[in-house]
């Protein structure tokens, strides 16, 4: 069976060379995103192997089934790039990595919360400057503050065990409740609630239509003074425009993103050498007090494993016609 892999980085093929062996599988990578236009790319194969900036909208799927593909294989937990739909009426099918390493996300959210409080990376380049002062680098102790977490799957289960263990309050909002967080002391409240009580909120719920925009204007104005939100989940769940205001009006003391609603065409590249046109994030970057990473909060090497065997027992399964366990449907 021969795959196609788009958005190929090094690291990418690395881990699938190393685990390709136990597997009758053909692979061809390349490092160009899957869209409009290089879906040709896919001819001649029978699957593509995508991250989460590859556009795989109604379009892009046409063009993938004229050109015989059957197996679109994600190898990210998201699915929100994918035109289901298209799909299922084109008769393709597709799979995902549902969780890979939960405290990996879970962790690098603790990570922005503990850098953006104790301002850590800006203590480093003083001192490696020969600056010792201590002037404006005065954080908050974690332990007792209220942090509210919005989605307790597993990487919010994980995320919560860890405040936990700070001595934090933490509060939770999601369709279904968690009996293990019950027991371990977690609240689950209303939306509301939560945004009017948080001292810190984390994000780690899907991108759906109930979720685009979570963090709005409206929901900025309920929260208290000074509130630290952090996005660890996927970009669109921030209004930027809005959470710009917010941080302008100091309503948003600490802003700390591993996401952002327009990365496509910026994460996961070095850019170093071009003039960056994107405003919005332009002016994040110009906040002392906003903390952005490029879409690294999964990037272990536990995860990458766990993503890369998912990914070919997923395609194994469908090539071998067994019940796909990790279908999108």
């Amino acid at each position: 069976m021969k795959v196609c892999v788009f958005s190929t980085k090094p690291y990418d093929k690395e881990y699938f060379e190393k685990n390709l062996h136990s597997y009758e599988l053909e692979f061809t990578y390349y490092e160009s995103p899957l869209n409009i236009s290089t879906v040709q790319l896919s001819k001649g194969f029978d699957a593509v192997c995508v991250f989460v900036n590859d556009k795989l909208d109604n379009q892009v799927i046409r063009k993938l089934s004229e050109n015989g593909i059957k197996l679109i294989a994600l190898r990210c937990a998201g699915f929100n790039n994918v035109d289901i739909k298209a799909a299922q009426q084109a008769g393709i099918n597709i799979v995902r990595v549902p969780a890979y390493s939960p405290e990996a996300v879970a962790e690098h959210a603790v990570a922005l919360i503990l850098t953006l409080n104790r301002k850590t990376h800006k203590a480093y380049n003083r001192v490696r400057e020969g600056n010792f002062a201590l002037n404006n680098l005065m954080g908050f102790n974690l332990y007792g503050k209220t942090v509210g977490v919005i989605g307790t799957g597993k990487i919010g289960q994980a995320f919560s065990r860890i405040m936990l263990g700070f001595g934090c309050k933490v509060m939770a909002y999601d369709i279904n409740s968690n009996d293990e967080l019950l027991a371990l002391g977690v609240e689950y409240v209303s939306q509301d609630e939560l945004f009017q009580k948080s001292d810190i909120i984390s994000l780690h719920c899907p991108l759906i239509p109930e979720t685009q925009y979570i963090i709005n204007k409206d929901s900025l104005a309920k929260m208290k003074e000074h509130v630290m939100i952090i996005n660890t989940s996927r970009g669109a769940l921030v209004n930027t425009k809005d959470v710009i205001e917010a941080l302008k009006k100091k309503k948003v003391g600490h802003l700390g993103i591993d996401v952002y609603e327009q990365e496509e065409n910026l994460f996961f590249n070095d850019l170093s050498e071009l003039i960056i046109e994107d405003d919005m994030l332009l002016r994040l970057n110009s906040f002392p007090n906003v903390l952005i990473t490029s879409h690294q909060a999964f990037f272990t090497k536990e995860a990458m494993d766990e993503i890369t065997l998912t990914t070919l027992n997923n395609i194994k399964a469908f090539k071998n016609g067994k019940a796909m366990l990790n279908e999108v449907k």
